[in-house]
Formats: structure tokens, C-alpha cells, sequence
């Protein structure tokens, strides 16, 4: 079944402990955390003290995206949280398979992440060894931004290509999702939706939440 990520950088981070409590309150499956370098990205987010305050609170599996350069030096700092994944991008990494089995050796899911703008084919010599590959669908950095449709062929041929290929890595998409969004999906649904300021923190309480991911539930069930 496909599952729910929760942007917890899209929450009330004056209130952080009470949006985790709406949190577990809903059906929603992992937590999303971006860490975002202000080298890689013009945004800074999310440490790991603050992180590891977070896990205290909650009994949401950690996914963790790291939005930076070297993301071996980041992996370091954040692996004693033992998130389910990491993700980190193809752009930035200096050695993908070193990174990828060192991720496995400590008990981590691996993740490749790419942006909008990079082709494919940058992945293609990572595919068979990660867990799952999250694909942005706007630039990373920045909440609020507008979904790029210029990412539908590039979800359909990574569909294609891993079907070909008989691969099972996760596709995870990440930037504007909604139940809209996910309509243009349907061709080629993926498998990991991260909710962030459009379809999830607006405001409210749990039972808003809960109607809004099962919202998206449904639209993934209608078009896939």
C-alpha cells in the first residue's frame, strides 16, 4: 500500500510538539525531515539535536532528506537517530555506491534523490541498489512552490524502466503533492507521497489532518 510522509518542516515549528500529537492521531506513516545546508540549497532546516528531541515525541519512522553537499559528512551526523531511510542527491554525492553501502552497513535504508532539472540517466547506475528513489517535484529548498508537470515523463519513464528492469525500489515524490497533483499522477502512481503546506499543514487539529490524508488516500486509489 502507498504511504503517507508527513513534511514536518511544513508544521507549526512554534508548536512542534503538538502537531506530532495530531500526527498520531492519523493513519499517516513516516515522518519526512529535510536538512538543507544553505550550500546545497538557500535554506537552512533541521538539526540533528532538534531531530533527536523530535523522536522523543513521536513513534513515526524517520525519513530523512538530505538536502546538501557531501552528503557523507551529513550521513554521519544523523545516522545515530537510525531513520528507516536517508536520502541523499545524486548531484551532490562524491561516491553514490560508497554512500549506498555504507548506508546498508549501518542498518539504513538507502535513497537517491534528484531534482527537477537532472536527467535520469544520473541514476541509473544506482537503481538496482537502493531501496528507494525520491524524486523532486519542485526544486528542492523552499515549501510552496509549484509543481513542475515537466517531472510527469520523468516519473513515467522511471516506472518504465524499473519495470523493465524487474527493480522494486520505492518511488517517493516530494513538492506540492495533493489530491490535484496526484490526478496528473495516475499514469504512473508512485509509492511514497510527502505531504507538506498543500495538502497537510494549514492549520487545525487532528481530525483535520485525518480528513485530509484520507483525502489523498483516496485520490491514490481513484487514479492508480
Amino acid at each position: 500500500m502507498e504511504k503517507i510522509a508527513a513534511s514536518i518542516m511544513c508544521a507549526d515549528m512554534l508548536n512542534v510538539q503538538t502537531e506530532l500529537e495530531r500526527l498520531e492521531k492519523t493513519d499517516c506513516d513516516l515522518l519526512h525531515l529535510d536538512v538543507m545546508d544553505g550550500v546545497f540549497v538557500d535554506n537552512l532546516a533541521l538539526g540533528p539535536e532538534w531531530m533527536a528531541s523530535v523522536k522523543k515525541q513521536t513513534t513515526f519512522p524517520f525519513d530523512i532528506h538530505l538536502a546538501t553537499e557531501m552528503p557523507e559528512k551529513y550521513v554521519e551526523m544523523f545516522r545515530f537517530l537510525q531513520p528507516e531511510t536517508i536520502s541523499f542527491h545524486v548531484e551532490a554525492a562524491a561516491n553514490p555506491i560508497l554512500l549506498i553501502n555504507r548506508l546498508k552497513s549501518y542498518g539504513i535504508k538507502p535513497s537517491i534523490a534528484l531534482n527537477p532539472a537532472t536527467p535520469l540517466e544520473d541514476i541509473w547506475p544506482y537503481i538496482a541498489e537502493v531501496d528507494q528513489i525520491l524524486l523532486m517535484t519542485v526544486p528542492t529548498g523552499f515549501a510552496g512552490q509549484a509543481f513542475r508537470k515537466d517531472t510527469l515523463p520523468k516519473l513515467r519513464e522511471l516506472k518504465k524502466i524499473l519495470a523493465q528492469r524487474n527493480l522494486q525500489p520505492l518511488i517517493e515524490v516530494d513538492g506540492n503533492i495533493n489530491t490535484q497533483t496526484i490526478s496528473w499522477m495516475k499514469a504512473a502512481m508512485p509509492d511514497v507521497f510527502v505531504l507538506g503546506t498543500s495538502a497537510l499543514f494549514q492549520d487545525g487539529n487532528a481530525n483535520i489532518y485525518q480528513d485530509r490524508i484520507q483525502a489523498v488516500r483516496q485520490a491514490i486509489n481513484a487514479y492508480k
